[in-house]
C-alpha cells in the first residue's frame, strides 16, 4: 500500500511523529503537500478537509490516507501504524501501552508549544513575549522535568533499551523527535535536564543511529527545525 500523508509542507510539527514511523517502517508513502500543486500539493489537503463529500473529514492535518480509510490524529495514525508495521506488540495489553505512552507524548507537546504561544495561536509570538517568557520558565523548571522523569522511570523498568524493553516501537521515535526537538528549542536548559536523563539520552542515540532513521535525518526529506513549526528557538526564553 502507498500512503499518503498530509501535513504542511514546510514545518516539521505533529507530521514529523508520522513520518518518523513511516521512514522506520520503510513504508511507500508520499508527503501530499510538498508535491507540485498539478500533483497535489495544499489544494489536494484542503478539499479534503473542507470537502462535503468526505464521510469521515479530519479536523487538522496530520492525516493519512490509507487505502480507503483517512485517519486522522497522530496518535490514531501511530496506532494503525504500529499495528501494520510491526511498531508495536500485538497482544492488547502492548498496544494499549504503546498508545497510553504516545498520548503522553502529544499532551507533553501540548505543553511545549505554549511555551512560545501561552494566550493564543492566533497572536503573534511577538504579541506574547512577556507571557511567553514567565509559560517558558515554569516549562522548564517543572514540567518538562516532570515529563521527562517519568520516562526516565518507564526505561528504568522496561528491562531493555527502550520504553517497552528489548523491541522499539513508535513511543520510542515519538520520545527521539522530543529530545531532538528541545535540543532545538532550548539548548541551555537541555544541557542541564539531560545531565538527569541517561536513559532518555540513550534513547535519543540509538534511534538516531537506527539505519533507515540515519539515512532520512541526512536526506531533504527531513524539514529543518524553524521558527514555524512547535519547537521554537527563542534564545530570551532559553534559560
Amino acid at each position: 500500500m502507498k500512503y499518503e500523508l498530509y501535513y504542511w509542507p514546510s514545518i516539521q510539527g505533529r507530521g514529523e511523529f508520522v513520518r518518523l514511523a513511516m521512514e522506520e517502517a520503510g513504508a511507500d508513502y508520499v508527503d501530499v503537500a510538498r508535491q507540485a500543486d498539478a500533483r497535489g500539493g495544499m489544494p489536494k489537503m484542503m478539499r479534503l478537509i473542507d470537502g462535503a463529500r468526505v464521510k469521515t473529514p479530519p479536523f487538522a492535518p496530520p492525516f493519512l490516507k490509507a487505502g480507503d480509510l483517512l485517519i486522522g490524529q497522530t496518535a490514531n495514525i501511530l496506532l494503525y501504524l504500529g499495528a501494520h508495521h510491526r511498531l508495536a506488540p500485538r497482544e492488547e495489553a502492548g498496544w494499549l501501552w504503546t498508545h497510553q505512552l504516545q498520548l503522553t507524548i502529544a499532551d507533553f507537546l501540548v505543553e511545549i508549544h505554549d511555551t512560545h504561544h501561552p494566550i493564543s495561536v492566533n497572536l503573534y509570538y511577538e504579541d506574547q513575549k512577556r507571557e511567553a517568557k514567565a509559560r517558558a520558565a515554569d516549562f522548564l523548571a517543572e514540567r518538562a522535568p516532570k515529563y521527562f522523569g517519568y520516562f526516565e522511570r518507564v526505561l528504568a523498568r522496561s528491562g531493555g533499551h527502550f520504553l517497552l524493553g528489548k523491541k522499539l516501537t513508535y513511543a520510542d521515535l515519538s520520545l527521539f523527535q522530543i529530545v531532538a526537538g528541545l535540543r532545538y528549542a532550548f539548548p541551555k536548559a537541555m544541557v542541564r535536564l539531560e545531565n538527569k536523563l541517561p536513559r532518555t539520552r540513550a534513547l535519543h542515540d540509538r534511534v538516531a543511529a537506527r539505519e533507515r532513521i540515519a539515512t532520512y535525518l541526512a536526506s531533504p526529506r527531513r524539514i529543518a527545525f524553524n521558527r514555524e513549526g512547535i519547537f521554537r528557538h527563542y534564545p530570551e526564553l532559553d534559560r
